[in-house]
C-alpha cells in the first residue's frame, strides 16, 4: 500500500491518521509554491504578503462578523487562521464551502498575539483524495 493508498485508507475507516499529516507528504511541492507552514508565521512581521495553506478543519461565518468568514487550516506544524471578506467569499463559495484543502494569499495580520491572514485569492490545493472532514457553519 502507498502512502496515498494508506490516507485514504485512515481516513475512511477511522476519520484521522496515525502517519504523518497529509501535508507532509507535498510540502517541497509546497514550499516551491511559496506556501509557509502554521508554525512560520509567528516570526513573520505584521503587514507581510504570503500564502499559507492546509486541511480546512474549521469554517465559521458568525451572524454578528458582517459576512466575514473565518477558515482554519491545519498543516504538518500547527493551524492557520485566515478571514475572507464577504465579496471574496461570494466570488468563490463554493471553492471555499466545498474544497479540503485549500491555499490562502493574503497580508498576514498579528493583533495580540492573535495570527491570521487576510485573504485576498484563494485555491484549491490538491493534496489527497483521503476523505478529511471539517466542522463547517452550515
Amino acid at each position: 500500500m502507498n502512502q496515498e493508498e494508506r490516507l485514504v485508507a485512515d481516513f475512511h475507516g477511522t476519520g484521522l491518521t496515525v502517519g504523518p499529516h497529509p501535508m507532509a507528504y507535498k510540502r517541497d511541492w509546497l514550499n516551491a509554491m511559496g506556501i509557509r507552514r502554521a508554525s512560520e508565521l509567528r516570526d513573520l512581521p505584521t503587514g507581510k504578503r504570503l500564502r499559507i495553506g492546509g486541511c480546512v478543519i474549521t469554517r465559521q461565518r458568525p451572524g454578528t462578523a458582517k459576512g466575514f468568514v473565518f477558515l482554519s487550516l491545519e498543516d504538518e506544524t500547527g493551524v492557520a487562521n485566515a478571514i475572507v471578506r464577504p465579496d471574496l467569499f461570494h466570488e468563490n463559495r463554493l471553492l471555499l464551502t466545498s474544497e479540503r484543502f485549500l491555499a490562502i494569499e493574503g497580508i498576514l495580520q498579528n493583533q495580540d498575539n492573535v495570527i491570521s491572514v487576510r485573504a485576498e485569492r484563494v485555491q484549491p490545493l490538491f493534496v489527497t483524495k483521503a476523505e478529511t472532514v471539517s466542522h463547517d457553519f452550515h
